[in-house]
């Protein structure tokens, strides 16, 4: 790894902040992006930056996530970039930097999306909100894969991640005694009734999916109280987006069922969603060559699927014009994304920004 990508790593890795507080991180990139003549946007609400060079079509974009997770390390909470976001922002302005170094600029605009908040699944759809994506022809992204998935030097030309969605419920009654419970129902026994109706919900089988309540909280300190409320939290994973719907609806039919059976309020709301991939072939035919081109045939990768989410799909699924693939990168990372002490080969960082370049050089050059 070249010092400059190393020096970049270990800046970034060094300054973790957690999402939508990315203040510093922004800055950092602002810097590297104006000392390197590129037009720049930031943003009055928000946090994230976004880089640019060229004019005209297409517009070849690359995104990079910014955010860190808040958890223990060594027994203390902390911003931890557990993720890989770090890696992704330096390979992101590797390519900066090896699209500075060009003689002559290739016919088109080169995009640089440096995205906060993709942990909170919401950063993607703030930048759609901006505009950023209406104009953008093809949209490259990249993430460290788990050892289990990619060995270091082998990659994939996408990611085929899941959809995700948390819900958040209440269960609103009123409280009974103990002695009476026929002047009440209890919320315990309409969270109960309702993981029976979730644990019978079912989809088509030969797409992946689950759904499961992951959170129940009623009733206090005194026992001879029925409890008439409940907070309740559900996690819906399927490999498709219109699988999750699938199951949101089956859900819903379900609480509007249970609502009435035992008659109490039951709201629902979303907490967080991600959506499943939506990948074009034409965008994964120009990083599979890319790949090719930088490490060889042999260690190009079939496309990784996962019931992981990433936030970056959001792009093609609130735009359905824009070309999108995620680079799967091999990198030995261990023991496994959002593990505390996650490390990774850093040799597999140049690597990763080579690949990126060559797809976006490609993709100006041939997608006319």
């Amino acid at each position: 790894m070249t010092t400059n990508l190393e020096n970049i790593f270990n800046d970034l890795h060094t300054h973790p902040e957690v999402s939508w507080n990315e203040v510093q991180t922004t800055e950092y990139v602002k810097k590297i992006l104006i000392e390197n003549g590129f037009r720049v946007q930031t943003f009055n609400d928000c946090t994230g930056i976004v880089g640019e060079i060229g004019k005209g079509k297409p517009v070849v974009a690359v995104r990079a996530d910014m955010d860190a997770l808040w958890q223990q390390v060594d027994g203390e909470f902390r911003a931890n970039h557990s993720c890989g976001h770090d890696a992704h922002m330096t390979m992101v302005l590797g390519v900066l930097f090896q699209i500075k170094k060009l003689p002559k600029l290739p016919k088109g605009t080169i995009r640089f999306i440096f995205q906060p908040a993709e942990e909170k699944g919401a950063g993607a759809l703030k930048m759609v909100e901006k505009g950023i994506a209406d104009d953008i022809d093809f949209l490259y992204g990249v993430h460290l894969r788990p050892i289990q998935e990619a060995v270091n030097g082998k990659a994939a030309p996408s990611i085929i991640h899941g959809a995700a969605r948390v819900l958040d419920g209440k269960i609103i009654g009123e409280d009974s005694h103990g002695a009476r419970p026929h002047l009440g129902p209890n919320a315990i026994d309409v969270g109960a009734a309702l993981v029976g109706l979730v644990n019978g919900i079912h989809a088509d089988p030969m797409v992946p999916h689950s759904i499961k309540m992951t959170k129940f909280l009623a009733g206090g300190e005194s026992a001879n109280i029925i409890p008439g409320s409940a907070e309740f939290s559900l996690d819906l994973r399927a490999q498709t987006n219109e699988a999750i719907q699938e199951l949101q609806q089956h859900l819903e039919n379900a609480v509007s069922f249970l609502a009435r059976e035992y008659q109490v309020k039951i709201e629902l709301s979303t907490e967080a969603e991600i959506a499943a991939a939506v990948v074009s072939d034409e965008a994964q035919s120009f990083m599979e060559e890319a790949i090719r081109r930088t490490i060889g045939e042999e260690n190009v990768l079939q496309p990784i699927v996962t019931p992981g989410g990433d936030d970056f799909h959001f792009y093609t699924l609130k735009r359905p014009h824009l070309k999108a693939t995620m680079l799967g990168l091999g990198c030995d990372l261990q023991p496994g994304l959002h593990h505390p002490d996650m490390h990774f080969n850093h040799a597999a960082l140049p690597v990763g920004t080579e690949i990126l370049a060559k797809a976006i050089l490609m993709t100006m050059e041939k997608a006319r």
